[in-house]
């Protein structure tokens, strides 16, 4: 749970700016790992022989952003909160520079398409009705064979946000455009709220 009964309607909905703005102006952040996921750690090191363009929507503090760019990844993050942004820049140092405030769903990425997109904690923030959205704006920057890659959430959530996938919504919302090519139940270092719900997956953009 990532909200409380004292707060706004527009505090209350997630897909809402303002629901994330009063959580990293609070300091409210349940969802922060305060480093790279070792399961991310562990991909990157095992095809660093292949690099590419990532984007890194929803990007938070923008840890990963770090590891990509060690790897030789051309690497954008997003997000929408500007607390969000600034303490990313702040982290990142030198390399804050790739972190863009925008909506993820509206900003304009011209003619840019990514060969890789990271998930974490990004899909599962957002109420499911807005999932469609989601599928269709990853479907649109990745070309076929390009990778949506990284940790989702799976299981039940009484009292959502995050809101979690089952196995028949991940298939309908995604196998239209995507085939899944690796998942695996997660390594334990995980947030409290993310406990035991967290599975690393790949899945690949296919034509159609």
């Amino acid at each position: 749970m990532l909200f409380n009964s004292t707060m706004t309607d527009e505090e209350l909905d997630s897909s809402r700016t303002q629901f994330w703005v009063k959580r990293w102006q609070r300091e409210k952040l349940p969802w922060d790992l305060g480093g790279i996921p070792p399961d991310l750690l562990s991909f990157v090191k095992q095809n660093r022989s292949s690099t590419t363009r990532v984007l890194v929507p929803g990007c938070g503090s923008g840890y990963e952003v770090r590891i990509f760019d060690a790897m030789g990844h051309d690497v954008t993050a997003i997000d929408f909160s500007e607390p969000a942004v600034a303490h990313a820049r702040e982290v990142l140092g030198k390399l804050g520079h790739k972190v863009i405030q925008g909506n993820f769903f509206k900003y304009d990425f011209g003619d840019t398409r990514y060969g890789m997109i990271y998930e974490r904690g990004f899909l599962c923030s957002i109420p499911p009705e807005r999932w469609v959205d989601y599928a269709a704006r990853m479907a649109d920057l990745l070309p076929p064979g390009g990778r949506l890659v990284g940790l989702f959430l799976y299981g039940e959530e009484p009292d959502p946000p995050p809101f979690p996938l089952t196995e028949k919504t991940a298939a309908d919302l995604f196998g239209k455009s995507f085939r899944l090519v690796n998942s695996k139940t997660a390594m334990a270092n995980s947030v409290p709220v993310y406990q035991g719900m967290e599975r690393w997956q790949e899945w690949e953009r296919i034509d159609g």
